[in-house]
């Protein structure tokens, strides 16, 4: 005779790994069936062209501080290299599941189409799926009105505060098959920031005591932005923080007048924040096709070498390059300069917007599907609503690195020329070249574009488009669907 299963919940971690303001976690306490606690790596999402090994080890450092915490409140968190239905029928040979508790998730499509096949697994098998509003997304929106209003209640609402010592966890028997749990580690670089709870709460306990003070005033400036930006993206991207607890310890911390200014702002752009991860949750084919329809048959043309140049950090403009160097070994840069590689190799280059995308999600160690794809078309001046910005690499340069402090840290070629002749190394005379020893087209490249040449092109293909019917008819869509009542552009 066989004796009936064990009734269990599943807790299934994606991308919210934390214990506080844990919406799942907090349900599966309330509830007397024990729950079992695990995280997929699911080998369908670390195929997909955007991720990357330092995705998998910010990951992996997450999960490590993630297991950490549930230990020592008496918990395990199992983390199997599987794809989730795999794991869902494998669970259910040797347990009744009840219910099946997890944060929705804005991602790629592929984690969109997984969660569609979720879905349909409960539903064959009469499992509960009780999936949480995660960070004020809201799912199935036609337009923007009063979206506003309710993130501000969102955030405003208390922490969720769940005492891990009420909840019953499940832990697997030693004849258990482990053969999903064997997760082989990931070690990419120690430039990258570390994953983790306590590198989060660290992080944002030294933003809101002390770094957040020149937050406005160097939040363009690459060299300056590394310390006084919050550096909290990837904490916010993986869920080692909710934005709600971020939010609240920002608001706190205003009363400090130093400070109050810059966490003012920091604040509008957490809300911004979730404003594109919105418009993505709502149009997510923004990861395949231009938002504004009328933009599809818009004359891309493909030169492979200055692809190559500029993910190599090699293009000839000093900024440019010294942005891709720096990206490609930390990981992070500020929102300018990647608005800047974005128009450059787009606008300038004439590249089509999807190759550089994939590329840069590759190197963000930050990357959010949502707030990424709406970021590459909006800069790209793929919508129709937002004002065209083809960014100039040269003033861009002069502007926010002006004695070239960022360009010669991470282009060392250009380490003898003067800060004032630092931004166009092409311009120096024959003797300058040998005196500084940098010579363009020898140990340094000449630029692979003319930017005012390059400039004009794009400005005149990309403001006649605006003319065509269906990039207005789009435009008119647009505004409705995506844009807050009363602001045009937000």
């Amino acid at each position: 005779m066989n004796l009936p299963h064990q009734k269990i919940n599943l807790v299934w971690f994606k991308r919210d790994l934390r214990t506080t303001d844990h919406a799942s976690l907090h349900q599966a306490s309330l509830s007397s069936i024990p729950s079992l606690l695990f995280y997929c790596f699911e080998p369908s999402q670390q195929n997909q062209e955007e991720v990357s090994s330092r995705h998998l080890q910010f990951i992996q450092q997450s999960l490590d501080d993630l297991r950490h915490a549930l230990e020592r409140n008496g918990h395990c968190l199992y983390v199997f290299q599987a794809e989730i239905i795999e794991v869902l029928s494998l669970l259910k040979q040797h347990y009744q599941i009840e219910n099946l508790f997890s944060h929705q998730e804005t991602g790629l499509k592929s984690t969109y189409d997984r969660d569609l096949a979720v879905n349909a697994y409960c539903r064959q098998y009469h499992i509960r799926w009780l999936e949480f509003q995660n960070n004020g997304i809201l799912r199935g929106l036609m337009n923007r009105e009063g979206w506003t209003r309710n993130w501000y209640g969102y955030m405003s609402e208390p922490l969720i505060n769940t005492d891990l010592r009420r909840l019953s966890s499940v832990i697997l028997s030693a004849d258990f098959d482990g053969s999903f749990q064997t997760i082989k580690k990931v070690k990419t670089s120690d430039h990258f920031q570390p994953g983790g709870l306590n590198q989060a709460h660290t992080i944002l306990t030294s933003f809101g005591h002390k770094r957040a003070k020149n937050y406005s005033r160097h939040i363009s400036k690459p060299e300056f932005s590394h310390t006084s930006c919050s550096r909290l993206s990837p904490y916010l991207a993986y869920g080692n923080l909710s934005v709600r607890e971020v939010y609240q310890h920002v608001r706190f911390q205003i009363s400090n007048r130093q400070m109050a200014s810059s966490l003012h702002n920091f604040s509008n752009r957490l809300r911004w924040h979730c404003h594109f991860i919105q418009k993505f949750e709502m149009e997510d084919r923004m990861e395949f096709e231009s938002i504004n329809r009328g933009y599809d048959h818009l004359p891309w043309y493909q030169a492979e070498n200055i692809l190559e140049a500029w993910q190599k950090g090699q293009t000839g403009y000093p900024l440019v390059d010294a942005c891709m160097r720096c990206l490609n070994a930390t990981g992070w840069i500020n929102f300018r300069m990647r608005a800047m590689l974005i128009s450059f190799i787009t606008h300038l280059a004439g590249q089509h917007w999807k190759a550089p995308a994939v590329h840069l999600a590759r190197m963000f160690v930050d990357f959010e599907p949502g707030i990424h794809y709406p970021q590459v078309q909006m800069q790209t001046g793929l919508t129709g609503i937002n004002t065209i910005r083809i960014y100039n690499p040269v003033k861009q340069s002069i502007e926010h690195d002006p004695k070239g402090l960022f360009i010669k840290k991470w282009v060392p070629e250009l380490i003898k020329v003067p800060g004032n002749q630092v931004h166009e190394p092409w311009k120096l005379t024959y003797a300058e070249q040998k005196w500084y020893r940098c010579i363009p087209g020898q140990n340094y490249p000449e630029p692979v574009l003319n930017f005012s040449e390059a400039r004009k092109k794009a400005s005149g293909l990309l403001w006649g488009f605006r003319k065509n019917q269906m990039v207005r008819q789009e435009s008119r869509r647009i505004l409705k669907k995506h844009t807050i009542p009363g602001k045009r552009n937000a």
